[in-house]
């Protein structure tokens, strides 16, 4: 669980350290300014953005009864964010899975991606596609 906070909370205290420096060097609203920008960056990368990852399994068996996709990913991955970012409020209606809390979806996409760790992977009627267009996972929505 540590690991997906890394990126954000290194963000988070550079912004800090950047903000300081300005405000020390008499740039205080150059720091008013960096400081929300790093924060934003942390809030993106974080596990927050994404709705609540599931087990590979859960997901799985969910996907199996109603047909909706399954997506691996990782946090700090931009791919993933582009992809949960265009979807928008679509992005509720699939099975997230986080790679980095769940060994066996870790092992599902290097099955399906010749060992590699690549994401986002979504899998749709049990078929993997590894970093598709946004707009053809919303497609598989409807």
């Amino acid at each position: 669980m540590t690991r997906t906070w890394i990126l954000p909370i290194l963000l988070v205290l550079c912004g800090s350290l950047v903000s300081t420096g300005l405000l020390f060097s008499g740039s205080p609203g150059e720091a008013a300014a960096f400081l929300p920008v790093f924060v934003l960056l942390a809030g993106v990368n974080s596990p927050l953005v994404f709705p609540r990852s599931m087990g590979a399994l859960e997901a799985q068996r969910r996907s199996a009864a109603d047909g909706r996709p399954v997506v691996f990913w990782r946090p700090g991955c931009k791919y993933c964010i582009r992809m949960r970012i265009r979807l928008g409020r679509n992005a509720r209606r699939l099975y997230w899975v986080n790679i980095w809390r769940d060994p066996a979806a870790a092992a599902a996409v290097r099955a399906a991606n010749n060992g590699n760790e690549t994401v986002p992977t979504v899998v749709v009627a049990g078929r993997p596609h590894t970093n598709p267009d946004p707009a053809w996972v919303r497609e598989q929505l409807a």
